[in-house]
């Protein structure tokens, strides 16, 4: 037996991917490779594939509270990430999560759409989302598609996004390979007037999890003292990886080997 926990703490507030790809699994494992502990709260219940999602429940607020306010009172945590809420009621309770963390980073995912393009809450949630979290969050990581719905711009780029959202929050990552090109850009915006670009080259298929990979990882590395340029390459680097070596075990999309083969 060992003495302390030495690992980070990172509070996870996402819902649960039955198929593994997605979600709390994803949250996890995601952590796990970064040397953190995962504390996992349920925020919803799906139902999901490899191909799509059909259906998802929203947990009532008090059991959401319940499971953090456990946590809390229990862990040191270090960092929250936050994945699907899929209604404005759960954007409240996160934030009252959130008052009796003072001063822990916040990565926010807004997880408005699953891999397939099914919705997974309805548009009020992404303003939700925009006007009352992204203003706590220390990071927001859309995709380019989820950052359309937040900037209420269906045809705008990346760059025309983030103008539209960082009065909102102070550190943007904006996602790319949803296009045609060849390579992905993916863009990191903060308030000051900064920017940086990571390309990666862009692998064939389409991924189950890619998003959920990648905010966790990077709250992880926040978690872990990393400061938020170096974090945001750790974890794109991370991802890619965990892209390369997926795999297909159902019907639809390639889920991301978050793990090495050992430890799956």
């Amino acid at each position: 037996m060992t003495g302390p926990c030495s690992r980070p703490v990172v509070l996870c507030l996402s819902g649960h991917d039955p198929s593994g790809g997605a979600g709390l699994q994803a949250d996890i494992e995601a952590l796990i490779a970064q040397g953190c502990h995962a504390a996992p709260t349920v925020t919803a219940l799906t139902v999901q594939d490899t191909v799509d999602v059909s259906d998802f429940r929203v947990l009532d607020r008090e059991w959401v509270l319940a499971q953090a306010n456990a946590v809390i009172a229990d862990l040191p945590v270090a960092a929250v990430k936050l994945g699907m809420l899929g209604s404005v009621e759960m954007v409240e309770t996160v934030l009252e999560i959130m008052q009796k963390l003072p001063g822990v980073p916040l990565v926010c995912d807004p997880v408005l759409r699953a891999g397939g393009g099914g919705a997974l809450g309805k548009n009020e949630v992404g303003y939700a989302m925009r006007e009352r979290l992204m203003p706590v969050a220390a990071i927001a990581t859309p995709n380019l598609p989820e950052a359309r719905i937040l900037a209420e711009l269906p045809e705008g780029t990346a760059d025309e996004c983030a103008e539209k959202l960082l009065p909102y929050v102070r550190h943007l990552l904006i996602t790319g390979g949803h296009g045609e090109e060849t390579e992905v850009v993916n863009r990191l915006y903060s308030r000051d007037g900064s920017r940086h670009e990571f390309l990666c080259e862009r692998l064939p298929g389409s991924y189950h999890g890619s998003g959920c990979t990648l905010a966790s990882a990077l709250s992880g590395r926040l978690a872990l003292g990393e400061a938020l340029p170096s974090a945001v390459r750790t974890a794109l680097d991370y991802t890619w990886r965990t892209l390369r070596d997926a795999e297909a075990p159902g019907r639809g999309q390639y889920i991301p080997r978050r793990l090495p083969l050992e430890l799956n």
